[in-house]
């Protein structure tokens, strides 16, 4: 039977205003992608995000545009044969070729009877935990957070002036790790002076400090910084890595910036391959996308697969979290499932 496809979109309301230093979210507009083959469904998603200029009505219309392609395809055609035919048709929405290609992922999986990350991975023994995001916001509501949510590692976001004594002030209340991304709002001589101060704080690493254009910024950073650089807005596509990979110590691999799945499995071996560290984040979508993102986390040396811990009400079931450890739901591919299939 042909492959029919399935565009939805959904309205995701946060628990809190969520800031970082470009903008304030509250409800974060998402479109789910269902692959069927009549007997399995696989999903996909891709979030708008105002920074890429990602919109419901862009992602909706190319995954429409590829639909009479997807009918096409062969019974179990890899994955990775699928991108390729794909990726010419929506070489301007990788937003969309990223929910597109989890959906196949998921659904190739499940036709293979396989958990999805058993394709690249024996077993879940080594797994790094997820961090949970603190967005920008007054002291006391981001001590008030972290209060909230015990966990064992959070990711602070800064671009304020006065991001070196929001760290010190959340140092008050929690002695876990902390990794701060500044979403491109530092000066290198900023980010050089807040290293030397964030180290002593138990800060892990910087994301993103400088604007991700800022490329002779990064190569200083690299060469003087006192704590580890990763690369994430300067990192979206494979033919980025290369080009981190002299300025930076690791990657933040986005499955939306990247164009999903398939070539973020080739981003990480070309990573690791330049001895870079690697992290997959996300980009506060449902547990359909974070149980899409959570079957690379074998692969990986960091994770950020918060986005739906920050929901305040989820559209599916899937991969769920223990004080920051994955638990995997039961069952092959991506293990995630839409609550209104859940209903039928």
């Amino acid at each position: 039977m042909k492959l029919s496809i399935t565009i939805q979109n959904f309205e995701l309301p946060l628990k809190n205003p969520f800031t970082i230093s470009r903008y304030t979210v509250t409800v974060q507009q998402t479109v789910v992608v269902s692959i069927s083959d009549g007997n399995y469904t696989g999903y996909g998603e891709a979030t708008v995000n105002p920074y890429y200029n990602s919109t419901v009505e862009s992602i909706q219309a190319s995954a429409r545009s590829v639909k009479v392609v997807l009918e096409a395809v062969e019974k179990h055609t890899h994955p990775t044969k699928l991108w390729t035919q794909l990726e010419p048709y929506l070489k301007d929405n990788y937003f969309a070729l990223c929910a597109i290609d989890c959906a196949y992922w998921d659904v190739y999986a499940k036709q293979q009877q396989k958990p999805l990350r058993r394709f690249w991975s024996t077993d879940d023994l080594k797994l790094p935990k997820t961090n949970f995001t603190i967005g920008i916001d007054s002291v006391a509501i981001m001590k008030s957070k972290i209060l909230e949510t015990p966990w064992p590692i959070y990711k602070i976001k800064l671009g304020t002036q006065n991001d070196i004594k929001i760290i010190q002030s959340l140092r008050e209340v929690t002695n876990a790790v902390f990794r701060v991304d500044a979403n491109c709002a530092w000066t290198v001589e900023e980010t050089l002076k807040n290293a030397k101060i964030l180290k002593e704080l138990g800060v892990e690493f910087i994301e993103q400090p400088l604007k991700a254009d800022n490329w002779e910024g990064m190569k200083i950073l690299k060469e003087k910084s006192v704590l580890p650089i990763i690369a994430d807005e300067s990192c979206k596509k494979l033919a980025d890595v290369s080009s981190c990979a002299a300025v930076f110590h690791g990657i933040n691999i986005k499955l939306m910036k990247c164009g999903g799945i398939t070539p973020a499995l080739q981003m990480i071996q070309i990573a690791k391959a330049k001895h870079l560290k690697v992290m997959v984040g996300c980009m506060t979508e449902s547990t359909i996308g974070i149980s899409n993102l959570a079957q690379l986390a074998p692969l990986l040396d960091y994770i950020d697969a918060d986005g739906a811990l920050l929901l305040q009400n989820d559209i599916a079931k899937g991969v769920t979290f223990q004080n920051g450890d994955i638990r995997y739901a039961n069952g092959n591919g991506s293990g995630a499932l839409l609550n209104s299939e859940l209903q039928k």
